[in-house]
């Protein structure tokens, strides 16, 4: 539990740093421009780095997972999507990869019963929480870009108000509270379920690093302080949009009046902002460009070659005898040829050719 402990310390750590730096020092310039931009550029040139280097990674051989039949002769029926064929198969089999986690989905998990005996069961709930964690996070992002963008456009204002379609919006007025987004609730279950999955179940905990602990407990701490700043606290939404706007057009500005857990907030994105290039997070990317997922198996139709392919000097057995046969026989080992044999054969072919009859040179020139 080393990874466990260190991790959560980490994000503690990093939580009481915003706290110093723009609580106690008041250094929310550095918090709210320089740490912005700084994250936003390692994100992007990280990213950059990674699928350039992924892309230039050669791959030499046809190697699909696959999951059904190959297409082969024309009375046996291929499986088009799990053993894809062409070009459109592997394009939808992404798309149900990435929108839908069709190979979690259909994830198994070995149990042992009483004695030997081995049982295969679903492992549905990790697709589950998988799915409401990406999707909410995915709804959390777009919901934000609004902070961005002036005037906000219409699918945004729609995505939120499905988002917040259980509050009755006239309630909340009269109470004064916010419409409840249901995306960042469904994110904090999501990742909170994934979480206590690696602590409750011992064969995940075992294997788990802290490369593994840390962005769940950051993407918590993220999750945590945006309910607090939003349901709490009640942020000035003006001044934060106007903060961002002056992130986005390269004019920053630093309206006062904006609270401390803001400021921690936004520390938390940043630095996952920072850490996600070079993290297990990566597979946003990664899933693109996994030979795995986004080849053609048509290895039956189409002879494929190996780039790596090149003339390698070779040194056969034969030619090991050659060069070993007297001591192989005074050590007693076993050879194909005797002594006399090679050394006749290697005589025949020392030997002068015989000269042509004149028989031979009239058939040749024949």
């Amino acid at each position: 539990m080393i990874g466990f402990l260190f991790s959560l310390v980490a994000v503690l750590v990093l939580v009481g740093i915003a706290l110093v730096g723009v609580g106690g020092l008041g250094l929310k310039v550095l918090f709210g421009v320089i740490i912005p931009y700084a994250a936003v550029l390692t994100f992007f040139a990280g990213l950059v780095y990674r699928v350039v280097d992924w892309a230039r990674s050669p791959v030499p051989f046809r190697i699909p997972t696959t999951c059904g039949q190959e297409k082969s002769l024309p009375w046996i029926k291929p499986n088009k999507i799990d053993n894809p064929c062409s070009t459109g198969a592997v394009v939808l089999r992404m798309v149900f990869e990435v929108l839908t986690f069709r190979s979690l989905f259909r994830n198994m998990k070995l149990d042992y019963r009483e004695g030997p005996k081995i049982r295969y069961s679903s492992e549905k709930f990790l697709w589950l929480f998988a799915m409401m964690f990406h999707w909410a996070f995915l709804v959390v992002i777009l919901r934000h870009l609004r902070f961005f963008t002036e005037p906000i456009a219409m699918w945004q204002q729609t995505l939120e108000h499905l988002d917040g379609f259980l509050e009755f919006n006239l309630a909340s007025y009269a109470i004064g509270l916010p419409t409840i987004q249901l995306s960042g609730l469904v994110l904090l279950g999501g990742v909170s379920l994934l979480l206590l999955r690696r602590i409750v179940v011992p064969s995940v905990r075992y294997i788990s690093l802290a490369a593994d602990w840390f962005p769940l407990f950051l993407i918590t701490g993220i999750c945590l302080t945006g309910i607090v700043s939003r349901y709490v606290v009640r942020l000035d939404v003006i001044n934060v949009k106007e903060l961002a706007m002056g992130l986005a057009t390269l004019h920053p500005v630093v309206p006062e009046g904006i609270s401390v857990w803001f400021y921690i907030h936004l520390f938390l994105v940043c630095v996952l902002f920072a850490y996600f290039p070079f993290s297990k997070l990566m597979h946003l990317g990664g899933v693109f460009l996994s030979p795995t997922r986004n080849l053609v198996n048509n290895s039956r139709a189409v002879r494929h070659v190996n780039p790596w392919s090149y003339p390698v000097k070779t040194h056969d057995y034969h030619e090991y005898e050659d060069d070993f046969r007297e001591e192989m026989v005074e050590a007693g080992l076993p050879v194909e040829k005797s002594l006399e044999e090679a050394q006749a054969e290697k005589d025949a072919a020392q030997a002068p050719a015989a000269p042509e009859t004149q028989e031979t040179e009239e058939k040749r020139e024949e």
